[in-house]
């Protein structure tokens, strides 16, 4: 069976997939959002963890109120030259494949990125990321979620009991793409490169779930088992997380604005070709914390 839409007074908020993510229809974001409208969007994001609006025409100023609606934005990280995107705009990141004059505007160029959670190797790792479409090619480049609270609650049971007591380590130095972050070299021993360590299982702050907390798999370390031991349990973990039955793609349109709850969520990239051009903006939400 379908998922039904849900009328919320004049906003729609209609399932994509039984599994996560839900398409928001009847706002114009360029316009903000009014507080009964930021308490419908944030209650679909934490009903669905990913929420979609369509067909929207913001600028770079309209962009960034949307997201400060939900909490305060971390500043963009450097590129891989150590230069902020754009200029004026300290929070905005940008992704693209896009090259002027011999110089990348942006990040991740036209290849696919691998599975991940933004900035886990973060002490504080953001409570949400919005990516907004200014350019998309004519095929490829579709963004996948996956829903890490559903893949917690599908372990085996002995499994999950193993990974409830166990933390992790995800590594600072290297992006989504694979490439190394400004400052940072490549590591050589797991044990002791540079990263943050948080639980291997987390419970989200609001809705209480339980969600498998993996970051990324390059460079991971599970903290107290020796290496051949924690890279056997992660093949064995993320063996399970990438299952069909825990994603949902989504497919670029121009004007498309997305927004993922970080904490319970993963996403990747499918690559494109590099012919064709890609912009996003990309605004990045601080965690909350409770006073």
């Amino acid at each position: 069976m379908s998922p039904s839409p849900t009328l919320l007074d004049d906003i729609d908020v209609v399932p994509v997939s039984p599994v996560l993510g839900a398409e928001i229809r009847g706002i114009d974001l360029s316009r903000g959002l009014d507080d009964r409208q930021y308490e419908r969007v944030n209650q679909a994001l934490l009903d669905h963890r990913v929420i979609v609006f369509r067909d929207q025409d913001l600028s770079d100023d309209d962009l960034l109120a949307f997201s400060r609606r939900f909490g305060t934005l971390d500043k963009a990280p450097p590129n891989e030259n150590g230069k902020q995107f754009v200029p004026g705009y300290e929070e905005i990141y940008v992704i693209s494949n896009v090259v002027e004059n011999g110089v990348a505007i942006g990040a991740l160029g036209a290849g696919e990125a691998s599975w991940h959670t933004d900035m886990s190797f973060l002490p504080d790792p953001p409570l949400g990321s919005v990516l907004y479409s200014l350019e998309v090619p004519p095929a490829g480049g579709d963004t996948w979620f996956l829903n890490t609270v559903l893949a917690y609650e599908s372990l085996p049971e002995t499994l999950r009991a193993r990974v409830d007591g166990l933390s992790l380590k995800h590594d600072s130095t290297t992006n989504s793409g694979g490439f190394i972050r400004y400052g940072y070299e490549k590591p050589t021993d797991l044990a002791t490169s540079p990263g943050t360590v948080h639980p291997l299982v987390i419970t989200h702050p609001e809705s209480g779930d339980r969600a498998l907390y993996l970051g990324r798999r390059l460079n991971a370390f599970v903290v107290g088992l020796p290496i051949g031991e924690g890279e056997a349990l992660l093949d064995e973990l993320w063996s399970h997380v990438a299952k069909p039955e825990f994603t949902w793609a989504h497919s670029w349109r121009k004007g498309d604005l997305v927004m993922w709850d970080n904490r319970v969520t993963m996403h990747r990239r499918d690559s494109f070709d590099n012919q064709y051009r890609r912009l996003m903006h990309r605004t990045q939400i601080r965690a909350r914390h409770k006073a």
